[in-house]
């Protein structure tokens, strides 16, 4: 399947992750939604590990660099996305993502030497400025009220920046899926010490059916399928080019709310969708 297309797929499985995420934490405290996440994810990830690829590769010495993907995606990134989401807003949570494609270009130019161009960071420049009126124009709200979670988010992207960089090598050796499953499950074991202490008296009889399928989307949806196409994707092309894509996640929740809570499209969403669109080209061609 055409790597793009893979892309446009991650992309708006990130995108709805936004959405549903805000829904759900909502309701839910996000240590026992990490938690219940992470062993929905890791159930589905070992079947199809199981019958897919049969035994594990991992060198001795990779291990440490296993683990260390682990911490960063789920202890860490999804733990404090979701906590992060409890106090701001989905748009905020889509805009502080979209400047994952910067914070790769930099750590990929000093950790894998990859190539900066001048129409590379115009093109990701660009994008992100895109999305910034997106979200400017629908009400980005960034007053103290909000002001802790969006750090929250913020340290989240960043974690997931450094997932992404030091995957790839990993990727590579090992492959989309295998690096994410095993990385994904090493995640799990190393939350749940945290997710048994917290959510051992948890009140499960108030999980409704709604909640269980936001759960479903994010164990499945983002932490399966997001999860392994996108490090499908770096695997194929470079990693700064692969990130540009997630500039696309706002307009992706954007279209949701539309859909779902009545918004309306308005002109300056129009415009910043198609900015972003040219940074995305831009990016791809530099």
């Amino acid at each position: 399947m055409n790597v793009y297309l893979i892309l446009f797929i991650q992309v708006f499985i990130a995108g709805g992750t936004h959405v549903v995420a805000k829904a759900v934490v909502n309701d839910i405290d996000a240590v026992t939604l990490t938690f219940i996440r992470s062993l929905v994810s890791s159930a589905g990830l070992l079947a199809i590990f199981v019958v897919k690829e049969g035994r594990l590769k991992i060198e001795k010495g990779d291990w440490r660099k296993i683990v260390l993907l682990g911490f960063l995606g789920l202890p860490v990134n999804q733990y404090l996305y979701l906590y992060g989401m409890k106090f701001t807003t989905p748009a905020n949570g889509a805009l502080l993502y979209a400047a994952t494609p910067v914070l790769v270009l930099v750590l990929s130019y000093f950790m894998l030497g990859e190539r900066v161009t001048v129409q590379k960071t115009i093109g990701i420049l660009l994008a992100f400025a895109g999305i910034v009126l997106v979200i400017f124009e629908r009400g980005i709200d960034l007053s103290s009220s909000y002001a802790y979670g969006n750090v929250i988010i913020l340290l989240a992207v960043l974690a997931w920046a450094f997932f992404t960089i030091l995957g790839k090598p990993m990727i590579v050796k090992y492959g989309a899926f295998h690096t994410t499953s095993v990385a994904m499950i090493a995640g799990m074991f190393l939350f749940a010490p945290v997710g048994l202490v917290f959510s051992w008296d948890y009140p499960l009889s108030t999980i409704t059916l709604s909640h269980w399928a936001g759960i479903l989307y994010l164990g499945i949806g983002t932490s399966i399928l997001g999860y392994v196409l996108w490090y499908y994707a770096l695997g194929k092309i470079e990693t700064s080019k692969a990130a540009v894509f997630a500039n696309g996640q706002p307009i992706v929740a954007t279209l949701m709310a539309i859909a779902f809570f009545d918004y309306s499209l308005t002109i300056p969403f129009v415009i910043g969708g198609v900015i972003t669109i040219v940074g995305v080209v831009l990016t791809q061609l530099g």
